[in-house]
C-alpha cells in the first residue's frame, strides 16, 4: 500500500479536465513559478498555515506547540514561527476556527480512491473524473498509479495535471493508466523558464514529445502572464514546438494570471514575488489567441 502527502481534494471541479471531476491536490513540487497559485502544494513537507481573519484570538492555541513554534499573548493575534514549525497539526486540531490549517495529510491510495469514487455519480453524468495534480503528480507516480489502476477498474476517467519536471521513467511509469493529461508550457526560452520557475525547460520538453508520442489525448496549456510570457518570440516558438510534436498536439489552452493564491502566501508567511503585475485584460487575451492562431495552433481560453 502505497501513501502520500495530500493537501487537498476538491470536488465539482470543470477546470482541470473534461466534465465535472474531483481533484487530487498532491504535495511537493520541483518548480516554485513566481505566479504559483497553490504555494502550499511546494514544499514536500506538512506545513501549517495561519488564516488571520478567521482567528478569535481566543488562546485555546496557547502554549500547545511542542516546538514553541507558536506564540500567543492574550488579546492579540498568535504568531506562527515557520522555522521552528514542524507541521505535527497538534495546534490545528485546537483551533475551532480553523484559522490554523494543516497543509499535507498522509494519506494511503485506499483513502484517496475511497475519497474520489463518492463524486462517481457526477463524473457519469458530465462525461468527467479524477485529476490528480499538485504540486507535481509525477514525483509520486507509484501512488498515482495505484489509485488510476482503482479507478479504471470502477469506470473512472483519469487526468493528471503537470509541469512535466520529472523523471522520464516517472512519466512512463504512469501514462498506461492515465486518459487524459493537461500539460503545462510555461517559457520556451530556458533561461527565462529558469528564471521565473526555479529550474530550465530541457527535461520538461522532452516530456512533451513523450505525452504526445504516448496516444494519451493531451491538451498543451500556458499559463499566461504579462510581461513574462506573452510576447511574440515566446509564442512563435510555442507554437512551432506544438507543431513539432504531430497534428494532434496543434491545440493550446491559455491559463490567464490570477492572484487567487496570495492569501495562501500570507498564511504562509511568505513573500507574494508578483504583486505589481497586472491581470491581462480580455483584449489582450484575445490578442494572443489570434496570434496562437495565426501560427496554425488552436487556441481557448480558460475561464
Amino acid at each position: 500500500m502505497t501513501s502520500s502527502l495530500v493537501t487537498n481534494i476538491q470536488g465539482y471541479s470543470i477546470h482541470d479536465g473534461p466534465g465535472i471531476r474531483t481533484v487530487v491536490f498532491l504535495k511537493g513540487c520541483s518548480l516554485k513559478c513566481q505566479w504559483c497559485s497553490n504555494p502550499e502544494c511546494i514544499s514536500p513537507h506538512p506545513e501549517v498555515g495561519f488564516i488571520q481573519k478567521l482567528c478569535t484570538k481566543c488562546g485555546k492555541c496557547a502554549g500547545i506547540c511542542p516546538n514553541g513554534a507558536l506564540d500567543y499573548q492574550e488579546g492579540k493575534l498568535p504568531h506562527l514561527d515557520q522555522e521552528r514549525c514542524d507541521g505535527c497539526g497538534i495546534c490545528c486540531e485546537a483551533c475551532s476556527y480553523k484559522a490554523l490549517v494543516l497543509y499535507g495529510k498522509l494519506m494511503s491510495e485506499e483513502e484517496v480512491f475511497d475519497a474520489v469514487k463518492r463524486d462517481k455519480i457526477f463524473y457519469q453524468a458530465s462525461s468527467g473524473g479524477v485529476t490528480v495534480s499538485g504540486g507535481e503528480p509525477l514525483l509520486q507516480p507509484q501512488l498515482v498509479c495505484d489509485v488510476f489502476q482503482k479507478c479504471r477498474q470502477d469506470g473512472i476517467h483519469t487526468c493528471i495535471e503537470t509541469s512535466g519536471n520529472a523523471a522520464e521513467s516517472a512519466l512512463r511509469q504512469v501514462l498506461p493508466y492515465t486518459d487524459y493529461i493537461l500539460y503545462d508550457l510555461k517559457h520556451m526560452d530556458s533561461e527565462k523558464h529558469r528564471q521565473y520557475t526555479g529550474k530550465p525547460n530541457e527535461l520538461i520538453l522532452t516530456n512533451a514529445r513523450i505525452a504526445a508520442e504516448s496516444g494519451v489525448a493531451t491538451l498543451f496549456r500556458m499559463p499566461l502572464v504579462p510581461e513574462i510570457n506573452d510576447d511574440e518570440q515566446n509564442i512563435k516558438e510555442t507554437a512551432d514546438f506544438l507543431h513539432g510534436l504531430g497534428n494532434n498536439a496543434l491545440k493550446i489552452e491559455l491559463m490567464p494570471y490570477h492572484r487567487y493564491g496570495k492569501s495562501k502566501y500570507e498564511s504562509l508567511d511568505r513573500r507574494y514575488l508578483l504583486p505589481d503585475v497586472p491581470y491581462p485584460e480580455s483584449e489582450h487575451l484575445e490578442s494572443i489567441k489570434k496570434r496562437f492562431e495565426s501560427h496554425g495552433i488552436m487556441c481557448t481560453i480558460s475561464n
